[in-house]
């Protein structure tokens, strides 16, 4: 390792992987339930959120972790429980990926219920609030309300989806791809 080196530079392509079809995710933030609380998306129910857990040495042993309705079954089919889990949502018709443990409290971020952060009736950015503590962060940045606490956020990309039938008129739909937010080189 290159002690001069203090953070890697640009991530390969490999790093992205895809998490489903935008229409898969319901739209979050209209209510106030937690994340894992089912809600209504191509005609089931849903939860509002998926969870991955993603190992950091080996992206191909990736596995969605099941979300049972009480919240409870958040631990994949090796018993990984929260670490390097990502966890996936759509709020106000953005998509967001962030760390599924609560940096302060390492509480399940699904249990969490997303929020707008407003001035003065404007919307400036989005945020969740962990339940344990009730402490927030913001989606974009990561910041906490409070404490030097830094929430990891993940990259998102939406991807065209090659149709099935050309000459269809099935609705265009995305997949949706996320990857690690990369460390920016210093100098």
């Amino acid at each position: 390792m290159n002690p001069f080196h203090l953070f890697r530079g640009a991530a390969p392509a490999d790093t992205w992987f895809p998490v489903g079809r935008l229409s898969s995710f319901p739209e979050v933030g209209e209510d106030d339930e937690d994340l894992v609380h089912p809600r209504d998306c191509s005609a089931t129910a849903k939860p509002g959120c998926k969870v991955f857990n993603v190992p950091k040495e080996d992206l191909s042993k990736r596995t969605e972790v099941l979300i049972t309705p009480d919240g409870l079954g958040l631990v994949d089919e090796e018993g990984q429980a929260l670490q390097d889990q990502v966890l996936i949502f759509k709020h106000r018709g953005k998509m967001h990926a962030i760390d599924h443990k609560c940096p302060h409290s390492s509480f399940p971020l699904s249990r969490g219920i997303p929020f707008d952060i407003e001035d003065f009736g404007v919307v400036l950015s989005a945020g969740i609030t962990c339940p344990k503590h009730s402490w927030s962060f913001d989606l974009f940045t990561g910041n906490a309300d409070r404490g030097g606490y830094k929430l990891p956020i993940w990259e998102v990309e939406l991807r065209d989806v090659k149709a099935s039938d050309p000459g269809s008129d099935e609705p265009h739909d995305k997949e949706v791809w996320v990857r690690r937010k990369e460390k920016k080189r210093i100098g």
